[in-house]
């Protein structure tokens, strides 16, 4: 199995799980991330250790990336696997198909990389080198069937998540929180390139007034809560920090400490109130949160899926995105159109909903000034916080396989996953 990032790892370790229940004696080796490892995984290459993000970052990368894709590969001589499972990661995993298939190693493909977007000159490699391509988005198995690719549309794997049950007032005792009080979630990234383009923004977003109003009530637990009015703005929220376990959390608040510094000499000490709360589940902190920001990726997927409404952000070297604009190219049914800087939308959550559902902040857009404008009327009951609520309704009803579809339609994503993996190794082993 080869996953090289946060919710890669989250998926593989759940996968991991599944197949065991399948396959009891069977073994696992490759690329993971620390819940894959915890799963049962032996890991040859840590995900951490290779999460980059965008054209230029790789380049610097390349290196490190291409002596641990050596290593990747020496594993698969010598470990001589039945199956292999690629999850996402394309510019590693894309080159280890083509080991994996030399090998002789079937190859089932889960959650594919966007080359419906980008990049489509790397559909051959998919037609030469994976035998099963499961996706998790609906217009996905459309594009690829259409050009001769064995593809099965098996859910998105967060529409199976589990049911939020512990109450605002459990969650507030135990992160020491005030129930009292508007929280709002920031999800910069699961990787430290994310972190660094995007995290002052936000920090400087908890730390200033710019956010014009709150909530007066909100309603938590089936209890309607009224939301204290206190003068100085800031002192109204607090704000909800989920770490993805690729990153450090030791680090993260060192950094945090210095963006802290930074900040207080503009801020002065009166931001000394500032609340910023390191959770481990952003799950948990987008369903308790009244709304939130963030970065574009698979957070946006999940926060459609708990139904809080947010705003996307996204910033990258000045150069990817160029270069990104100048080659991302939607299909047509997609229906996805520029805005008036000519950019076409980022999020996974509008191209679902064929609309710009969610606001988008973009490069120098993304600032905290606008941000706390875009969140402003997702805290307050009102048009623009329904328009979203609702909206999000419809994209989680797409993201879930139609019913009677095939014999697994009950199944989660990650069982209909599980199952195409063991059907695939018994056709193999009786060929």
């Amino acid at each position: 199995m080869s996953a090289g990032e946060a919710s890669g790892d989250a998926y593989g370790a759940v996968l991991i799980a599944a197949m065991r229940e399948r396959l009891p004696q069977a073994s696992f080796t490759g690329l993971g991330g620390s819940q894959m490892e915890a799963a049962g995984q032996l890991r040859v290459v840590k995900a951490e250790d290779v999460a980059v993000m965008g054209l230029t970052e790789i380049l610097r990368h390349i290196p490190h990336i291409y002596a641990s894709y050596r290593r990747l590969v020496g594993s698969i001589r010598r470990d001589r696997p039945d199956i292999a499972v690629l999850i996402d990661f394309p510019d590693v995993n894309f080159r280890l198909a083509k080991h994996l298939r030399r090998a002789g190693v079937p190859v089932v493909w889960f959650v594919s990389p966007q080359l419906w977007a980008w990049k489509r000159r790397r559909l051959r490699w998919v037609q030469q080198r994976v035998d099963k391509m499961l996706v998790i988005f609906p217009f996905e198995e459309i594009f690829y069937r259409q050009r001769g690719v064995d593809a099965e549309f098996v859910g998105h794997p967060l529409s199976g998540s589990a049911v939020m049950t512990m109450s605002r007032m459990d969650y507030a005792e135990q992160f020491r929180l005030d129930p009292e009080k508007t929280w709002i979630a920031l999800l910069p990234g699961s990787r430290w390139k994310e972190i660094r383009a995007n995290l002052p923004a936000l920090h400087e977003l908890a730390m200033s007034d710019l956010i014009s109003s709150s909530a007066a009530y909100t309603t938590f637990d089936g209890d309607t809560t009224r939301q204290p009015s206190n003068p100085a703005a800031h002192t109204r929220y607090e704000f909800l920090l989920p770490v993805a376990s690729t990153i450090n959390t030791v680090a993260l608040q060192k950094y945090i400490g210095e963006l802290n510094a930074e900040h207080l000499k503009y801020f002065g000490p009166e931001a000394s109130t500032l609340r910023l709360t390191l959770v481990p589940n952003a799950a948990e902190a987008l369903f308790h949160a009244r709304a939130s920001v963030v970065a574009s990726g698979t957070a946006t997927v999940l926060a459609a899926i708990v139904g809080n409404p947010f705003v996307v952000v996204y910033r990258v070297s000045a150069l990817t995105f160029a270069l990104a604009k100048k080659l991302v190219e939607y299909p047509e049914e997609l229906n996805a159109k520029p805005d008036l800087h000519g950019n076409l939308p980022v999020s996974m959550v509008n191209l679902i909903a064929q609309q710009r559902l969610i606001p988008e902040l973009l490069q120098g857009d993304f600032t905290a000034a606008n941000v706390a404008s875009a969140l402003t009327p997702l805290l307050i009951d009102g048009p623009e916080r329904e328009r979203q609520i609702c909206g999000l309704s419809e994209v989680r009803r797409r993201l879930v396989p139609e019913e009677g579809a095939e014999e697994t339609a009950n199944a989660s994503p990650i069982a209909r996953v599980a199952d195409a993996v063991v059907r695939l190794l018994s056709t193999v082993h009786h060929a």
